[in-house]
């Protein structure tokens, strides 16, 4: 039985032959003088198509390239566009910044006018002890700026707390908030005291409490003004403390205890107004 052979002819062997029939043709046509135009149209057959197929390559690898090119303009184009979009990204958030001090400072500017009567000096928060509230802070003034221990230290509309170390350049605050803290107080309307004691469990509602209120006339309401009373052995006279938000009577029905709600956001100080003139010189004068 004969085995079949199956030829199988490449393209790049037909354009080989083709190639080579044109060149014999060509030959073949000057050595024997042969009309060159029959000629000429053989090999028109022979090349133009192969000559189509080519040109049609180059037209994609044109296309190609300039696909390419347009391509890597865009990339080009995008990284400027993020370049400018990260560029006015931290404009913004500086300018964010900028305008949130810019309000924190005016927010003292108008404290040291409400308080104009005192010698202050203005200092930063450097340092804090606890990690969520501003129980006990550092700040950057000391001896050097006439910061004393028991200063009055004053912020957001009124009191933060005291002085209780200074060295020459920095000082320890102790705030309201404080559990160690006791600060006596009194309503405006009818100036009675009672005692501003610091919680760190309340103040977790934002609230503080005030213990030993006489009140005999029940005329302490929600929203009443406390203020420092002018007797506070430390504190001077007058300095905003919070707003009455709940008021109880004693068990003993002579006093009362409640809560008030801070003027003075405790979570987030950044400056402070020292006040210079102690209480105990105030009433040495």
């Amino acid at each position: 039985m004969k085995k079949k052979f199956n030829w199988v002819i490449k393209s790049k062997h037909i354009l080989v032959i083709m190639i080579l029939i044109c060149i014999s043709l060509m030959a073949l046509a000057a050595t024997v003088n042969l009309p060159v135009g029959p000629v000429k149209n053989v090999i028109g057959y022979a090349i133009i198509p192969f000559q189509n197929g080519i040109n049609s390559i180059g037209k994609a690898l044109d296309g190609a390239t300039a696909g390419l090119q347009s391509k890597q303009q865009l990339v080009e184009e995008n990284q400027q566009l993020q370049e400018k979009v990260n560029q006015l990204t931290e404009q913004n958030s500086q300018l964010t910044q900028d305008l949130d001090e810019l309000d924190r400072l005016q927010e003292l500017y108008s404290l040291d006018q409400q308080y104009s009567e005192y010698d202050k000096v203005a200092a930063q928060v450097i340092a804090m002890d606890d990690e969520n509230w501003f129980s006990t802070f550092t700040i950057n003034r000391g001896t050097d700026d006439g910061v004393q221990v028991d200063c009055n230290v004053i912020a957001g509309g009124g009191l933060v707390g005291i002085v209780t170390e200074v060295g020459n350049n920095w000082a320890t605050v102790r705030s309201i908030i404080d559990d160690s803290s006791n600060v006596s107080a009194m309503t405006v309307s009818t100036s009675d005291r009672c005692i501003v004691a610091g919680d760190l469990r309340l103040i977790n509602e934002g609230k503080l409490q005030f213990i030993h209120l006489k009140d005999d006339e029940d005329r302490i309401q929600e929203g009443e003004k406390i203020v420092t009373s002018d007797v506070s052995e430390k504190f001077l006279p007058g300095i905003l403390i919070g707003y009455v938000s709940e008021v109880e009577e004693d068990p003993n029905n002579l006093t009362k205890t409640g809560t008030l709600t801070p003027v003075v956001d405790f979570e987030h100080i950044r400056e402070v107004l020292v006040i210079k003139e102690l209480k105990q010189q105030k009433g040495d004068s």
